[in-house]
């Protein structure tokens, strides 16, 4: 059961709603239902006395054109605004999509109407997913997806699964639907959990690589990360002792120092795991927020015109994590140019096992390079590019909307190059017979044992990367 009251929601439900097929459980707040009701009365009484955008205005250039407070504008902004394009979301996308705006709404600052909020939370409890497509926002508001959201609650347009009773658009209800970033912080928040669980399992895939080649455990020893204790660094060193059994700092490995792909996992996984638990701060905040514009206050009795549709901080850290896990990505795909390296381990070129010449898992490089490189263009910033739109009134943007797509991209070729390192370290490790026996990465070795092909003949190792990348989930949890 989800609480939503516009205040507690988490990046962990919104996982759990874009997973759930069909009926969702949600406990609406009824306090936070008269709030939003209380709201919605003021906003009617002051659309009577003052200006109010979008309300007793036209939006963007149009905020000067004054128009009656009337569902007739209201239709035609959500109709003038439904004009999104290309691919549809997907449903997982859609369900995350619609529980936010549906906390969002709840916070109480929108002035929405009742019956509007108590279809979209029908919406949510059914499973109910309206046709939404991919493009149509920029970082400054997600007005098309949700006009597309919006206009299905009324009747207007088409739904992909189940449906909800039509319930009529109240004055004022258009801009105060649409004045949300639910769309792009669905996906962001999606993405944020990936990445966080992919650079969770990175931990037991270096390690299984380190056994494999016979580490130095001084890199990960306390004394040293006591001396820069930054707070990602410190964490992945503790991990990493933790998998690898190290209580007290153990006896040299087999060299005085290891390539950077083991010696300097602490430093560059650190930056990532810092910014990884930065952006989830930054949605956690952002999901439980007030971005309607004009926010009413029922609290001071008046309406603000405001920018909460901008949203710097999510593209921000968007970008900042998308570079971090690529430079942990180029550790990952160094430690796989190490497994297939006689002098590291001790086995024959690319692990193989067959006549001379057999290639074993040598096209495993060329793949896990191609996916860094698609890591690498996610990986570029989106936040230095801008637009002006709307006649020069809304002269700059986030790209957050861009950034969480590139996050999302981000993870399937991080996810790619994990699985890569994790099918070689495997398979180096049972053909040394490595004694893992004592050692809690035993049990991430177990299991990706378990859906690996035991087999060290030349033959396709399609199956074996997509079985790799499908067992990390479970690697994260040990």
């Amino acid at each position: 059961m989800i609480r939503v009251d516009g205040r507690t929601l988490r990046c962990a439900d919104v996982v759990t709603a874009a997973r759930t097929e069909g009926p969702l459980g949600i406990d609406v707040s009824i306090a936070a239902l008269r709030n939003a009701e209380h709201a919605w009365k003021l906003a009617e009484e002051l659309s009577t006395r003052r200006v109010v955008y979008g309300r007793t205005t036209g939006v963007g250039a149009n905020k000067d054109d004054t128009v009656e407070s009337s569902v007739e504008h209201g239709l035609r902004l959500l109709r003038s605004h439904a004009g999104g394009s290309g691919d549809e979301l997907p449903p997982g996308q859609v369900r995350a999509m619609l529980l936010i705006r549906l906390n969002q709404l709840l916070a109480g600052r929108s002035g929405i109407s009742p019956e509007l909020i108590g279809a979209l939370a029908e919406a949510v409890r059914t499973g109910a997913l309206p046709l939404v497509h991919r493009l149509g926002a920029i970082g400054t508001g997600d007005l098309a997806p949700l006009a597309e959201a919006a206009l299905a609650l009324t009747g207007e347009r088409p739904w992909v699964t189940g449906h909800v009773p039509p319930v009529p658009v109240r004055a004022g209800d258009a801009l105060a639907f649409m004045s949300s970033n639910a769309a792009t912080l669905a996906e962001a928040t999606l993405a944020a959990m990936r990445l966080n669980t992919l650079t969770r399992a990175s931990h037991a895939v270096a390690a299984l690589t380190y056994v494999a080649l016979d580490g130095n455990p001084e890199a990960y020893a306390t004394p040293v990360h006591e001396a820069r204790p930054h707070a990602g660094q410190v964490a992945c060193a503790a991990e990493m002792r933790r998998l690898l059994g190290m209580h007290q700092t153990p006896k040299p490995g087999r060299r005085i120092q290891d390539p950077f792909g083991l010696r300097a996992f602490p430093q560059v996984q650190g930056p990532a795991l810092d910014a990884i638990h930065y952006l989830r701060d930054v949605l956690a905040v952002e999901i439980n927020a007030s971005t309607e514009n004009p926010m009413i206050s029922t609290v001071h009795n008046d309406a603000y015109h405001h920018a909460h549709f901008h949203t710097a901080y999510v593209s921000t850290a968007l970008d900042q994590a998308r570079a971090t896990v690529h430079q942990v990505a180029e550790l990952s795909v160094a430690r796989l140019g190490d497994l297939v390296e006689p002098e590291f381990t001790g086995l024959r070129p690319f692990l193989a096992a067959g006549p001379p010449g057999s290639s074993g898992v040598m096209i495993l490089e060329y793949v896990a390079h191609d996916a860094l490189t698609e890591l690498r263009q996610a990986a570029l910033p989106a936040t230095l590019g801008t637009a002006v739109v709307s006649r020069g009134i809304e002269d700059h943007a986030s790209f957050s909307t861009q950034a969480a797509r590139a996050a999302t991209a981000a993870c399937a070729a991080y996810q790619q190059v994990l699985a890569c390192e994790l099918v070689a370290a495997v398979r180096a490790l049972r053909m040394r017979e490595a004694d893992l026996v004592e050692l809690p990465v035993r049990d991430a070795f177990d299991a990706a044992a378990a859906v690996l092909s035991g087999s060290l003949d030349d033959r396709p190792l399609t199956e074996d990367i997509a079985a790799a990348g499908g067992v990390l989930e479970e690697l994260a949890r040990i």
